[in-house]
Formats: C-alpha cells, structure tokens, sequence
C-alpha cells in the first residue's frame, strides 16, 4: 500500500506566524519605547523597571482583550452565517446542490463528476460541505477568542520581556544605547525569523520590522528630552 504523500507549504504558517510576529513585535517595540521615553527624561529616575513592568502588563491585557473581542465578532459572524446556510439547506436543498455543484464547475471539474461530488458530499455532511466550500468555514480555520486572547498576551509579554532584562543588567549611564540597540538587534532576529517561517526573503521583512520599531523608540525618546527639559 503506498504511503499517502504530504508537503508541508509556508502558506500553512501564515496564521500563528502573524498573530506570534504582531505580539512579539508590539511588546518589543511599545515596552522599549516607553522606557526609552521615560530614561530620557530623566535617567536617575528608580521607577523606569516599574513603568516598563506596568507597560508589559497593561499591553498584554490590552492586546489579550482586543483579540477576544475581535475574534468573537468574527464567531458571531460564522455562526450566523451557518445558521443561515442550515435553513437554507432545509428549505431548499436541492438549490443548494446545485450552488455546490456549479462552484466545482467553476473551479474546473466537469459538470456530471461536480454534481457527483456535490452530492456525495451533501450526503455524508452537507452542512459541513458548503461552511467549508461556499462559507470558507473550517474546524481548522473556525475563530477560537479564547485561544487567540491567550496567544496575543503571550506572545506580546514574551516581547516586552526583553527590553525588561536589559534594564535590569544594563548600567544606568548606558541604558538608552543598550535597550535601544539592544531592542532593534532582537527585531532584526524577529524579522529573520518570520522570513524563514514564512519562505520569503531575508532583507524586506527585517529591514521593515527594524525601521519602525527604531522609528518609535526615536520618537519617544526625543519626546522624553523634549519633556525632561520641561518644554
């Protein structure tokens, strides 16, 4: 019996691979900014691991939060959307055969072998069937809040944690270089990674991470001067 053969396409890590690089990137860059922000405005401040601690967990909060939210309008939509599609196939199946068919007929296969497979289909789960053909509604794709709620504060906490460590072993007359520089080197390896996961190429996707999070931290430590010079 041959074995059945499988590939593994970059495609497939789209998903975790967005929501892993968007947490991960936003507690790198919102937490070393805020900190960069607060050191610039006065570097002998002792409550700069605090306000960076505080940043940590009230960006894995908001991040953890807004994922729920999001992902939960998105299970409202789909089981709308599939309770619809139920009524629909039992007022009128038949109909609803036909839409099956005709969107095989349109993906190329021919009409007599698409109406065999609607119906094989329709047959075994129809409601299964069109969620995942007409609706694009899938077990593997179906939204999960709490999963991506989880996700998102992990993956951002995980972030923010580096520039966290490097105030606690940088010296204070150097800790603007090392939690600047420091953050921008992690980004650029985050960047590395997400290109590899991805398939794509090396440069775009780290010189793109890198710019903006240097961008940010440029910002908010020229904001912090401005500030600590009480302009």
């Amino acid at each position: 019996m041959s074995r059945l053969h499988t590939e593994a396409h970059s495609v497939s890590n789209i998903g975790w691979l967005r929501a892993s690089v968007l947490g991960a990137n936003d507690g790198i860059i919102s937490t070393a900014s805020l900190i960069l922000g607060v050191a610039s405005a006065n570097p002998t401040d002792p409550h700069i691991l605090v306000a960076g601690i505080a940043g940590l967990a009230a960006g894995a909060l908001s991040m953890a939060a807004g994922e729920y939210v999001s992902v939960s309008s998105q299970v409202d939509v789909e089981q709308a959307s599939l309770v619809q599609e139920r009524q629909e196939l039992t007022e009128s199946p038949e109909q609803e055969a036909l839409e099956l068919t005709q969107m095989y007929v349109h993906r190329g296969v021919e009409i007599s072998l698409a109406q065999q497979v609607a119906q094989q289909l329709m047959q075994k789960d129809s409601l299964g069937a069109h969620a995942r053909d007409e609706l694009g509604i899938s077990e593997t794709t179906m939204a999960r809040p709490i999963q991506a709620a989880v996700a998102s504060a992990a993956t951002f906490s995980t972030g923010a944690a580096v520039p966290l460590l490097l105030v606690v072993v940088a010296p204070p007359q150097y800790l603007l270089w090392i939690v600047g520089l420091g953050s921008l080197v992690l980004l650029a390896l985050l960047g590395v990674v997400s290109a590899k996961a991805s398939g794509g190429s090396l440069l775009k996707p780290t010189v793109r991470v890198t710019l903006w999070g240097a961008f940010a931290m440029a910002l908010t430590t020229v904001l912090g001067l401005l500030f600590g010079q009480g302009l």
